[in-house]
């Protein structure tokens, strides 16, 4: 079960002017289930994403990323669960080219403005013709069903809304996000959708895209694979009435980055707190260090460690794990006589060692927490960072040794 998640409730994501989901069942993977979402979307829109740093990124990551490239104006995502078209070379280019052609002869716009998603398996070809002939089957749907759409081995969808004022008009966000596997971002999360009403032009939609996704989705690990098909897209409607956002330097700006920031944590924390086998939820917090870089790189050697997650699946207060993933984080001149390891508020190390009032029961109390705190003092700058993360149970090996059964 997911960790202190909380469910999706339909009445309370906010409908976004401009924006219209269907979802149909293609039977990609498994029968009588929802796996292809359209979200179209009205002319005058922006949108922006960025995309997974793995080499092996999938067709249809290379074709969203070249249909953004060529600046035209994008009138719908289209996006299938059970079939990932990665490793699938210019066959599955063209397979994905296929779908995003028949969506565009539906909408009468160019291919080009159609931007394919897929999750699902590696390295098998996309059933195209089963996609495009559920296309035109597909039935309006609200969020909540395009959260469930998307869903791989997670156990529960994940969405959210927020609403805002600006300059007296209401401003609506809301995303869809999955993800409970292969979770190791390097650009913004496993699969990720938000939209708002607000207005904002293409160089500061580009701009907050990549702000949003850096201290949100670049933030977390379940197991440190960074999948193929990573995607964050960021959708502006400009339906909302409120001004149009064009500079960093207005008000506007930096409440709706705000807002945008706040839907974008929940959703990739829900992906953690979903995470194959996940019992444990963990934040990791590095503090004092002389860049983010050097602090995320501590963060992400605990986060990471199959000896720390696999510590606190079992409650057990093996605290030396996290010493030795802070010495292996690659901070080559480290004075680890400076540094100091707390969990939650209990003083676990410093001075190099372990603290001589440390408890082993205060340990005990913490481990045996469903959502844990992790903080490391590197007591060398002014640089912080923070990383979520989950434990290793038995079950994250049976999900994913039986992924294909």
């Amino acid at each position: 079960m997911p960790v202190n998640l909380n469910p999706v409730k339909p009445e309370q994501l906010a409908a976004i002017a401009g924006v219209e989901l269907s979802v149909a069942e293609a039977g990609i993977k498994k029968a009588d289930r929802k796996d292809v979402l359209v979200i179209r979307l009205d002319k005058g829109n922006t949108v922006a994403g960025v995309f997974t740093q793995n080499r092996f990124c999938a067709a249809p990551v290379q074709i969203s990323k070249t249909h953004l490239d060529a600046g035209v104006q994008i009138r719908a995502l289209v996006i299938n669960t059970g079939n990932a078209n990665a490793g699938t070379g210019e066959d599955g280019r063209q397979r994905a080219l296929a779908v995003c052609q028949a969506l565009a002869t539906e909408l009468d716009c160019a291919v080009e403005q159609i931007l394919p998603f897929s999750t699902g398996v590696i390295l098998e070809p996309l059933p195209a013709d089963k996609i495009i002939a559920a296309l035109p089957k597909r039935r309006s749907a609200d969020w909540a069903e395009a959260a469930e759409a998307i869903m791989t081995t997670d156990t529960a969808p994940k969405a959210t809304s927020r609403t805002l004022d600006i300059d007296g008009h209401k401003v609506s966000i809301t995303g869809i996000s999955k993800g409970a596997g292969m979770i190791h971002p390097n650009m913004a999360t496993m699969l990720g959708f938000v939209a708002t009403d607000a207005a904002i032009t293409r160089p500061m939609i580009n701009q907050l895209v990549k702000e949003v996704a850096d201290l949100t989705f670049n933030c977390i690990s379940i197991d440190g694979d960074t999948s193929t098909n990573d995607s964050f897209m960021l959708i502006s409607t400009g339906k909302s009435g409120a001004p149009l956002i064009d500079s960093p330097s207005q008000p506007a700006y930096a409440q709706l980055k705000a807002a945008l920031l706040d839907v974008a944590t929940e959703l990739a924390q829900a992906i953690v707190r979903d995470g194959e086998g996940a019992t444990k939820f963990i934040t990791v917090k590095v503090e004092g260090g002389r860049s983010v870089a050097e602090c995320k790189a501590v963060a992400y050697a605990i986060a990471k460690s199959p000896l720390v997650k696999t510590a606190f699946f079992a409650s057990d207060p093996n605290l030396g794990r996290l010493l030795c993933a802070v010495g292996y984080a690659g901070v080559n001149d480290l004075d680890v006589d400076r540094m100091a390891l707390y969990l939650d508020d209990v003083l676990v190390a410093c001075n190099g060692g372990r603290n001589p009032e440390y408890k082993e029961e205060d340990g005990q109390r913490v481990m045996q927490q469903s959502e844990i705190g992790v903080r490391v003092e590197l007591n060398r700058g002014q640089a912080n960072a923070t990383v979520w993360t989950c434990d290793f149970s038995y079950d994250y090996v049976r999900i994913n040794a039986d992924y294909r059964s």
